[in-house]
């Protein structure tokens, strides 16, 4: 499902990321660790394509992604990569439904199949009965489980979370993983997560560490 070889980033005369390769099967969960400054959130963007290395090479489901520009990358983000972040990132004037709708609408969706999937998407995540709630309205936690379900809604091949827990309290961080888990489970989702957090990497497929921009 990924492939990246020899990525390499730089931030002026800061190496970042010194020659990385990394691959995921399909359905994979895996998480990437490592200390703060390791590299973790910028070979995360990189591998979503949010931000072009200086050098290696990329391959997601099969499409050589750096060499997409303008419009097709963007209409490739849209339909083949799901987002879930530390920050929720939810629209607050529009409810959890119209959330989770927006990417399919962005995509070409008609809005009688994007309601369709949203709601489908927002009960698989525990939220049946909040779909007409705002952000404001919602916990953390559910909240979180509105991104899951907007970064699911095209049916993305792979689906990046990046501390996807951070700002959580330790029940909703684990009900947030098993949901994780539940997702790949009965969806097939291949899943690549960047976290500090050792349960939740105890619970991936495996889990790689990086260290001053290496593999360690």
């Amino acid at each position: 499902m990924i492939k990246a070889q020899q990525i390499r980033k730089s931030f002026g005369t800061l190496e970042v990321l010194k020659g990385v390769d990394f691959s995921v099967e399909k359905g994979e969960v895996v998480a990437i660790m490592g200390a703060s400054g390791a590299g973790k959130s910028t070979l995360l963007q990189i591998l979503g394509t949010l931000l072009t290395p200086d050098g290696g090479s990329l391959e997601i489901d099969g499409t050589d992604v750096l060499r997409l520009g303008g419009n097709a990358l963007s209409a490739f983000r849209n339909q083949r990569i799901g987002f879930v972040f530390q920050a929720h990132h939810l629209l607050p004037e529009f409810t959890a439904l119209e959330n989770v709708m927006i990417p399919a609408l962005i995509g070409g969706a008609l809005t009688r199949e994007a309601r369709s999937r949203a709601q489908e998407l927002l009960e698989t995540v525990g939220l049946r009965e909040r779909t007409g709630h705002k952000p404001s309205q919602l916990s953390g936690g559910e909240q979180q489980r509105v991104a899951i379900a907007r970064a699911l809604v095209n049916r993305p091949a792979v689906l990046f979370a990046d501390e996807p827990t951070g700002n959580l309290d330790t029940r909703t961080k684990e009900e947030i993983h098993q949901l994780l888990l539940k997702i790949r489970r009965e969806q097939g989702q291949t899943v690549v997560v960047v976290t500090h957090d050792p349960s939740l990497s105890a619970l991936c497929d495996r889990s790689c560490f990086l260290q001053d921009g290496a593999w360690k």
